[in-house]
């Protein structure tokens, strides 16, 4: 085969058996063609594989490296990438039927199709983790099959290019433990090797040994191996059914090597000498040679080829609806003893010409260019483990996140949030934190602060920055350093936008600026009290007209008159209320006959009596003017200094409290939860625009923010 020139692009199949591996290049000449350019088969050399189980991982690894060195020196190319097939040892099958609903009449793609699948996958995955969660088993699906779709809740054979209101999938998913799965990417990466796809060896066999023309008939195919049988049932054009028993070949060798005496390879020669129909000579554990001839060891078998032919019918009568199917095609080594196919047709009650061994007919598409290379059933598996590559919707990839690796479904549209959230990398550990609120009641009504925003994660792609969204693929490498948690929330009186540090009256006819109390907690505080989770606070804003009085210290008789009208001593006093009284000996200061223009000694303002005497009113501790009253004065809440009123998602908003607003703002006014991400990005509207946390809003602004 040397000069013989390939295309770029080859596909090697490795069939891992549990008795062989057999490796398979080639290409895929157009839609039906396929050229098988070199092939390879090795047996373990030991037990290295059970039931399709790995046992040996470094053995396994040794075996495929083998394969791949002798492939690449046919070919005269490196290989890179493998494709790949798990047995159905434990495998679980789910049904589920997914629907999607269009907004309106829609001209279905293959993209939406294939959308539809990842959906009845999803709905699969839930299911199983649900039936699962008892045993701690991480389930991983390693493929599936659309049994019918559904046009407008109508069943049909092919979506693509009708227009729908709303399309639906009844979906087949085959899913196996992770530890069948990891087992056979340590052993693939350890010779040298990346997975390329992954699929089900009963999904790869049935796509070589029973074309789709066929899948109308009620038909089984069992792929007899080393260690399982594997089944797939089809009827009315889709596969209904995947299973599996762990009896097969390995079990005919071991009687052999029970009746005989012989270690387990000297009988798979023995056994496959019987398929050649010559006499066998062997030797014993004791030494001691013999002959025998071919027949004898077949009746020999019979017995156990019998108890393996009535497990495979049980099972298929079991996944048909517990009754027999209408023919059965066998693939696999397991299959060639002569009397397999008959012993299976009388458990199924079938006619013999209606189970059959299948080899060189189903490859009629298939071309072995490597010569010596027989078409035989043996090739069914490895060649469509190859087939599949080419449609890689049973595709897994594997990438390693803070050097942890993990495999996921490949559906495409993979980022690095999909692989952080699977190795259990907290969601909210990728956005900023906040530190610590603060709630507190003011004026009765609940209020919060938020704490300070800490820094993003820090998020590696390969060795480059890269953002939450980013797309991953296989082998990539992700590095994440959790983000931050800002500072805890600090907020003091004075920063309330309620909070005015003062009260102006007119007393007499000047102005009188006087210190506005504050409670918290029943206790009078400053303005730079610094509110505790928990607080609550009440403005005052009011005095009484004795705590007007008490504040300004000054000596008063007679009639008091707030507002010009007489008032008692509990008359409360509100912001620019007027307050007229006698001072010292009795004279009456007239808010008319005061000069009002000179404010700006506020707190030290001169007053002339009949007897000349000066009085200086007097800025007092709080404390001490509402000593005796505190408890009479009710909450009242104080006039803001700015606020601008905003639409939010639809919602109107009051933000208060500062000179100018940026989008952030929002957020202390407005409950919107980051740390749970409800989509890929997240979404900042002003009046229809983009905008960012930093962009400034104005009065009557409409803004929007969601998830996408």
């Amino acid at each position: 085969m040397e000069g013989q020139r390939y295309p770029e692009h080859l596909v090697f199949g490795l069939d891992i058996g549990t008795r062989s591996l057999v490796g398979t290049v080639g290409y895929k000449e157009n839609e039906r063609n396929f050229k098988v350019v070199a092939q390879c088969m090795k047996e373990h050399e030991t037990r290295a594989m059970l039931d399709g189980q790995i046992h040996d991982i470094p053995k396994v690894a040794e075996s495929i490296e083998y394969i791949k060195n002798t492939l690449e020196k046919q070919i005269g190319k490196k290989l890179t990438d493998v494709c790949i097939a798990a047995a159905g040892r434990v495998l679980k099958t789910i049904t589920v039927k997914a629907d999607f609903e269009f907004q309106s009449e829609t001209v279905i793609t293959e993209e939406h199709i294939h959308s539809l699948d990842l959906l009845g996958v999803e709905k699969a995955y839930d299911v199983i983790r649900e039936e699962t969660k008892e045993d701690n088993t991480n389930y991983y699906c390693v493929g599936y099959s659309a049994v019918r779709y559904y046009l407008n809740n109508y069943i049909i054979t092919n979506l693509e290019g009708h227009k729908a209101g709303n399309m639906g999938v009844e979906l087949l998913a085959t899913f196996l433990p992770d530890e069948v799965i990891d087992s056979l990417y340590v052993a693939v990466e350890k010779a040298g090797l990346q997975v390329a796809s992954l699929t089900l060896e009963p999904i790869a066999a049935i796509n070589i040994a029973i074309p789709e023309k066929f899948r109308l008939l009620n038909i089984a195919l069992v792929d007899v191996g080393a260690g399982t049988s594997d089944i797939s049932i089809t009827k009315d054009g889709s596969i209904i059914a995947y299973g599996m028993i762990p009896f097969a070949g390995d079990e005919i060798t071991e009687t052999i090597a029970q009746k005989y005496l012989v270690e387990f390879n000297t009988a798979e020669k023995v056994k496959a000498a019987c398929l050649k129909k010559k006499a066998i000579t062997y030797k014993d554990i004791m030494g001691i040679s013999h002959k025998i001839q071919p027949e004898e060891v077949l009746q020999g078998v019979e017995d156990t080829v019998d108890k393996i032919t009535k497990g495979i019918a049980d099972r298929i009568i079991e996944l048909n609806g517990d009754k027999s199917v209408s023919a059965v095609f066998v693939v696999g080594g397991g299959g060639k003893i002569p009397s397999f196919v008959k012993l299976l047709a009388h458990h199924l009650g079938l006619s013999e010409d209606r189970v059959a061994l299948r080899g060189a007919e189903v490859l009629n598409e298939i071309e072995i260019l490597q010569p010596g290379i027989k078409k035989d059933p043996l090739l069914v598996t490895p060649i469509g483990i190859c087939l599949n590559f080419y449609n890689q919707r049973n595709n897994f990839i594997t990438v390693t996140v803070n050097n942890e690796r993990v495999k996921l479904y490949d559906n495409s549209k993979l980022t690095i949030v999909d692989a952080a959230l699977c190795v259990g990398f907290p969601n909210e550990k990728l956005f900023p934190r906040r530190g610590k609120p603060i709630n507190f009641t003011l004026d009765g009504s609940k209020r919060f602060v938020r704490g300070e925003l800490g820094e993003a994660a820090v998020i590696k792609l390969n060795g480059e920055i890269a953002s939450i969204n980013s797309s991953i693929s296989q082998n990539d490498k992700i590095e994440i350093k959790e983000s931050t948690i800002g500072a805890d929330a600090v907020y003091e009186i004075r920063q309330l936008s309620e909070y005015k540090s003062t009260i102006e009256f007119i007393f007499n006819g000047k102005k009188i600026i006087c210190p506005k109390f504050v409670m918290v907690n029943n206790e009078l505080v400053s303005e730079f009290y610094s509110i505790s989770d928990g607080d609550e606070i009440n403005i005052l804003n009011y005095y009484t007209l004795e705590q007007v009085l008490e504040f300004m210290d000054v000596e008063y008789n007679g009639q008091i008159e707030v507002n010009h009208v007489a008032a008692p001593l509990t008359e409360k006093v509100y912001e620019n209320f007027t307050i007229d009284c006698k001072i010292g000996s009795g004279m009456v200061f007239s808010t008319s006959s005061l000069n009002t223009d000179n404010e700006n000694d506020l707190y030290n303002q001169n007053y002339d009596n009949e007897d000349n005497e000066e009085d200086i009113i007097k800025n007092p501790e709080p404390k001490e003017a509402l000593e005796e009253n505190q408890n009479s004065i009710p909450n009242v809440s104080a006039r803001e200094k700015k606020e601008i009123e905003i639409l939010i998602n639809d919602t109107a908003v009051k933000l208060s409290g500062k000179d100018s607003y940026i989008f952030v703002d929002i957020l202390d006014f407005y409950f919107f939860d980051t740390k749970v991400a409800q989509g890929n990005s997240l979404i900042l509207k002003v009046n229809g625009e983009s905008a960012e946390f930093t962009t400034e809003i104005n009065d009557g602004d409409i803004t929007e923010l969601y998830w996408d």
